[in-house]
């Protein structure tokens, strides 16, 4: 620190270094970091496409999940895993602050910009449950507030992060019984709130997820409480529904990942992309074909592996393009940084979004947030609970009060931005979205600039 200036890390640090020198890089290398950024994102999409988002179904489908639950839980943990690497990677590697600051300065994006993603690039208009949203907004107003008391004294005690995990807990054990509390707060609140009350009316033939045959009369369809679509009865059982993917029979096979498509424009991207396509095929078992359906587990799980690695590379390529054309380290943390941490949620917000199953898209979307608070929890845990116990771990939480009224304040926004605009995902939505996301951005660069308040920042050596 010099005359009240903070010292911060190159974001380059974190990583190992590029493979052209700085005046290669000037000198035309820059274009080959943007054709590798543009290919990761498109192995990105081919992964959650064609792997992560499939076996995600046949989960939702053993497990009796809605939408909403299933896109809080098992697609926010998949889609997050970058950060939880990230987290252990600045835990125990690089003993730095990466793992906050990627987490908490990407919390803004995850709501605002991916939200403005799903209703610009979504050509179809989805409906949305007022109680999803709602809960997944309390758990991670909560869960927020309780990282930054955490680190307001920039030290954390082994019993802080295991509260981290508790909080984390008492979301799981609330969405085991999200039905019933559901049902419970629509009678209590509808006389007094609308939503309760549409919501209230569309699930008053609500039934159990799993499908059964009344001894006395035909097949009753039954359904989850947002009547998804994702679980649809046939011959007497719930079976997994294919409308993410667009197959009409569950039982046929699904073609082969190296069919070359009909459209030209189509066909020219499947090249680019076989080689990718040849390394996951031999890598991954699509569930989605009848010989691997019963392995969707380890589906999910090398598919989010490779979403890490993925992001990783990508991540990596973004920070030093950025350092290459100039871009101050506080703008690249705030906005290229934060959008190619959140990737994986994006592609997988947007492509479900664009099949009308709005639940899961939001409810991943703040559920991943939630996800994240717990990608801290569990690394500072075992690091002060095992590793070292002797004492607590340093962070810096410079920038606090700021964070806490932006993530507070952004969380407040997206729901009343949902309300007034009637519980829909639409373009509407996606750029009011858009708009509070560039004024959110706009105030946190200023900010960490110094040009508003007393925050002054350089990077350390310059």
């Amino acid at each position: 620190s010099e005359n009240g200036t903070r010292c911060i890390l190159s974001s380059s640090s974190e990583f190992p270094e590029g493979f052209f020198t700085p005046q290669e890089r000037k000198d035309g290398g820059i274009v080959i970091y943007f054709i590798i950024i543009l290919y990761m994102f498109l192995a990105v999409s081919i992964v959650c496409d064609d792997y992560f988002l499939p076996s995600l179904e046949i989960i939702s489908e053993c497990l009796g999940l809605s939408q909403d639950v299933a896109g809080a839980t098992f697609m926010a943990a998949g889609s997050s895993a970058p950060e939880l690497v990230t987290a252990f990677l600045g835990a125990f590697v690089t003993k730095g602050d990466i793992g906050v600051s990627t987490i908490l300065g990407s919390a803004i994006y995850n709501l605002l910009g991916i939200s403005a993603a799903c209703g610009l690039f979504s050509s179809v208009v989805s409906r949305l449950s007022c109680w999803p949203l709602f809960r997944d907004c309390l758990a991670y107003t909560i869960s927020a507030a309780a990282v930054l008391a955490m680190i307001s004294d920039s030290r954390i005690y082994w019993y802080e992060s295991a509260s981290l995990l508790l909080i984390y807990g008492c979301y799981i054990l609330v969405l085991c019984f999200d039905i019933k509390i559901n049902q419970y707060l629509m009678k209590k609140f509808s006389p007094c709130c609308t939503c309760f009350t549409k919501a209230m009316e569309e699930s008053m033939e609500q039934q159990p997820l799993v499908g059964w045959r009344d001894e006395s009369g035909p097949l009753i369809r039954q359904q989850s409480r947002t009547d998804s679509g994702i679980f649809q009865d046939e011959l007497d059982y719930s079976q997994l529904s294919t409308s993410l993917h667009g197959l009409d029979e569950i039982s046929e096979d699904h073609p082969n990942v190296f069919t070359m498509p009909e459209a030209d424009m189509k066909r020219i991207l499947w090249v680019l992309s076989l080689p990718i396509i040849t390394l996951l095929y031999l890598t991954i078992p699509d569930c989605r074909r009848q010989f691997w359906r019963n392995w969707f587990m380890v589906t999910f799980l090398i598919s989010a592996a490779w979403i890490s690695a993925i992001t990783y590379v990508l991540v990596w390529m973004v920070t030093i393009a950025g350092e290459t054309l100039g871009i101050p380290e506080s703008v690249m943390g705030l906005t290229l940084l934060a959008a190619g941490t959140s990737v994986p949620d994006t592609v997988a917000s947007v492509l479900v979004a664009r099949k009308g199953n709005g639940d899961m898209a939001m409810s991943n979307i703040v559920g991943s947030n939630v996800f994240d608070m717990l990608c801290l929890g569990i690394p500072w845990f075992i690091k002060t609970a095992f590793i070292n116990t002797s004492g607590p771990i340093e962070v810096n939480s410079s920038g606090l009060t700021y964070t806490a009224i932006s993530l507070i304040c952004s969380v407040g926004f997206i729901f009343l931005a949902v309300h007034l605009n009637g519980w829909k995902i639409d373009k509407k939505l996606g750029t009011i979205c858009l708009v509070l996301y560039l004024v959110f951005t706009v105030l946190s660069i200023l900010y960490e600039l110094g040009i508003i308040g007393n925050n002054p920042t350089r990077v350390c050596g310059n």
